[in-house]
């Protein structure tokens, strides 16, 4: 029993993007960098932008970008399922030979958030900020005119993305995981609005001046976590009985959660407008795909990916395979799965001129 909660917690503190197992790395950094006058798509401008972002390894290597998920941060992809399995000794970016920076999106971590006091009066950012944001902090923060390649994790798979079509002579490569590059639809967008909404029609929201966190923001959260990550094969291994999904699911809800529901509600609204789909031949860079077969926001059988991919030159998906010890969504997430083919990817891509 020690060990099933133990691994239950473990999946909840993933979900939630914690940096608290996060493992120190070869010259680890933290740093804030500030973009000034700093125009969202809405047309309005911060004077100034704070962008956090983490740094490890040399900074004469080879850069490399690693792109987080919805309300996580750059430090929390250091955990050991993530970074553990990327940046070590040997390992396909190996801190050593590799630059690796970590942003922190618009709106998370130590970049620039609702929570820092503007609270509801915060620009109502889309994913084209964050990118915009991400962009400066790399070229005119820290003087990039080219890295080896963009790799992002859910948010960050769609914000590369992004990446490729708004910036197709900067990476070399692009490895967008579970994401799609197709608008906001199904049951991904309708389990975002379910989040959106239950804060928004939560009283305790006040139109954003809440004194203390509603209490829908962990339910809603918790709620869209089981709908739509783990996997039907994963949840079963996990919860193979009435009482041990009762478990598991009373340990998730009253699990400590630091989450602020304006700084929430803002990430997954920041989705609202995506849809590169149109532009998807201006993608110049080597491109691996990689989704689960099991991945709830994100299914397969939808044919979006085959699609896209035949548009874009030197493009394929790695679709990993479900089983009881993938995650669904959460699956890239481990490393494990596709380390090995990003380490080749990283030998054999050609360099853009």
């Amino acid at each position: 029993m020690r060990k099933f909660l133990t691994l239950c917690l473990s999946i909840f503190v993933y979900l939630q993007s914690s940096a608290a197992l996060a493992q120190t790395f070869p010259n680890q950094k933290t740093e804030v960098w500030t973009a000034k006058d700093f125009r969202f798509h809405t047309g309005e401008v911060m004077q100034a932008l704070n962008i956090g972002y983490t740094t490890l390894g040399n900074p004469a290597g080879e850069p490399v970008v690693i792109l987080h998920g919805t309300t996580g941060t750059g430090a929390g992809m250091l955990n050991t399922a993530f970074g553990g399995e990327l940046f070590g000794p040997g390992q396909p970016l190996d801190a050593a030979k590799y630059f690796i920076i970590l942003p922190d999106s618009i709106g998370t971590g130590k970049s620039s958030k609702p929570s820092d006091g503007l609270r509801a009066k915060f620009p109502r950012y889309n994913y084209d900020d964050m990118v915009l944001a991400q962009y400066r902090l790399l070229t005119q923060g820290l003087k990039l005119k080219h890295v080896r390649m963009v790799l992002g994790n859910s948010m960050g798979g769609m914000q590369t993305w992004l990446w490729g079509i708004q910036y197709p002579g900067f990476s070399d490569i692009l490895v967008p995981m579970a994401a799609m590059p197709s608008e906001m639809s199904g049951r991904n967008w309708m389990m975002r609005r379910l989040i959106i909404d239950s804060i928004r029609n939560d009283p305790e929201w006040m139109n954003g001046n809440y004194t203390q966190q509603p209490r829908s923001l962990q339910f809603a959260s918790v709620f869209y976590a089981i709908g739509t990550n783990g996997g039907n094969q994963g949840l079963q291994r996990l919860a193979p009985s009435r009482e041990k999904a009762d478990q598991l699911l009373n340990q998730r809800l009253s699990a400590p959660f630091a989450g602020d529901a304006n700084d929430h509600l803002y990430q997954w609204d920041a989705s609202r407008d995506y849809n590169p789909l149109d532009q998807l031949e201006k993608i110049k860079a080597t491109l691996l795909a990689i989704n689960s077969a099991d991945d709830e926001r994100n299914p397969p059988e939808l044919n979006v990916m085959g699609k896209a991919l035949a548009r874009i030159p030197n493009a394929r998906l790695l679709l990993i395979p479900a089983s009881d010890q993938t995650a669904g969504h959460g699956t890239t997430g481990q490393a494990k799965w596709w380390k090995t083919e990003v380490g080749a990817l990283l030998q054999t891509a050609p360099r853009l001129p």
